[in-house]
């Protein structure tokens, strides 16, 4: 799947510069087609320690009047906690890869993901970037959403096809997974028309409600991105639609990156309704993802609603202990505080599938929220135990 430039107005691909041994693809490029500037929008980590990468591209937007010709990512090394020189290396690629282009430095957002603290290896990159350029076409995005994954087992693509525009998005990311963003990077591009300061609104909705409502494992990153390009080929767009159809694309990248997380065996949707208001509900919600208990009772298959209820009543929202139900998949565990009678045979069925959603309702009011989450399995300890 070319997802990437199925937007009118896109060109991408990814090669081996080198970063990585198992000589993977591990360099990549999502550009227009004609190297002009378009309208971009970005989103990036909160973490303190944010990424020489994730410096230059906040730089870049805000010095081009948020417009974008490229973007040029690597895999194998984050350019995080670096110093000077990461920064360094990274406007260079932004410099190489906009000579390549003929367009301005500014006018290229870098990213970069893997290992954190390691020095990064440019001249691998100073050679690898002319080549990625080179071989940009219509028919690279396939090989450039390769180009992005570090522990990730599958590409995470997606393609909507609106009335009149056509969005496509590609993204990394597989663990160490937490609002806000995620050990992650999503790139994105439509054709439809759209100012920039629009487009900056419609993708930080889209990320509120997709990205950082996801959560492996509570630690978050120091390289998260998410990026939208709109080259404006297809005219302009119906607000709404274009705003439901990002919303919607994003949120299909967090579950495919939840499927995908780092040992687990269950994607679980975490939902609290009835709650005094949708921050609170939000925040319970969260509290439940984060739970290690609960997490391990998923693994476990067990529908334990006593650790949902437990967090929820723990997490400082309102709670009332008389009014609050449980269920799994629409079998009721819990109602009115207490437990429900249930078919086991008919709960372990469910428990078989990929996908489980809890829902806790908490009887007062009308607020809501909903986390992505994942179980907690030994294979999440023996990827993660030897990492840097």
């Amino acid at each position: 799947m070319n997802a990437i430039t199925a937007p009118q107005g896109f060109v991408a691909a990814g090669v081996h510069a080198g970063l990585k041994s198992s000589g993977k693809l591990d360099l990549s490029i999502v550009a227009t087609a004609d190297g002009n500037p378009v309208s971009a929008a970005g989103v990036f980590t909160s973490n303190k320690l944010a990424a020489a990468p994730v410096q230059v591209s906040r730089a870049h937007l805000a010095d081009s009047g948020r417009t974008a010709a490229a973007i040029i990512v690597n895999s194998g090394n984050a350019n995080a906690a670096t110093g000077t020189e990461g920064a360094t290396h990274a406007e260079e690629m932004c410099t190489i890869t906009a000579a390549e282009l003929g367009c301005q430095p500014s006018e290229v957002l870098v990213c970069s993901t893997g290992l954190i603290g390691i020095p990064l290896p440019f001249d691998l990159l100073a050679a690898g970037i002319p080549q990625v350029v080179a071989g940009r076409s219509p028919t690279g995005g396939e090989a450039a959403a390769t180009g992005i994954m570090t522990t990730d087992s599958m590409r995470k693509e997606i393609v909507h096809t609106g009335s009149t525009f056509t969005i496509g998005a590609i993204a990394k990311g597989a663990g160490m997974l937490q609002p806000n963003m995620a050990t992650m990077l999503a790139f994105v591009t439509t054709d439809a028309e759209v100012e920039p300061s629009e487009l900056q609104s419609l993708l930080q909705h889209a990320v509120d409600h997709s990205f950082n409502r996801l959560t492996v494992d509570g630690a978050q990153s120091t390289n998260d991105t998410v990026l939208a390009l709109a080259s404006g080929l297809a005219g302009p767009a119906d607000p709404l639609e274009l705003q439901a159809a990002l919303d919607a694309v994003c949120y299909d990248l967090a579950i495919q990156m939840a499927d995908d997380a780092e040992g687990a065996t269950k994607t679980v949707i975490i939902r609290v309704e009835g709650a005094a208001d949708d921050t609170q509900g939000l925040h319970a919600a969260r509290s439940v993802a984060n739970n290690q208990l609960a997490k391990c009772s998923w693994y476990g298959q067990n529908a334990y609603w006593g650790r949902v209820a437990s967090e929820v009543g723990a997490s400082g929202v309102d709670f009332d202990p008389e009014l609050f139900s449980v269920t799994y998949g629409g079998i009721v565990t819990a109602a009115d505080g207490v437990a429900v009678g249930y078919d086991e045979a008919k709960m372990a069925e469910y428990f078989e599938g990929r996908r489980i959603e809890i829902t806790v309702t908490l009887g007062l009011g009308d607020g809501a929220g909903e986390v992505i989450t994942t179980d907690l399995s030994h294979a999440y300890v023996d990827e993660n135990m030897g990492k840097s």
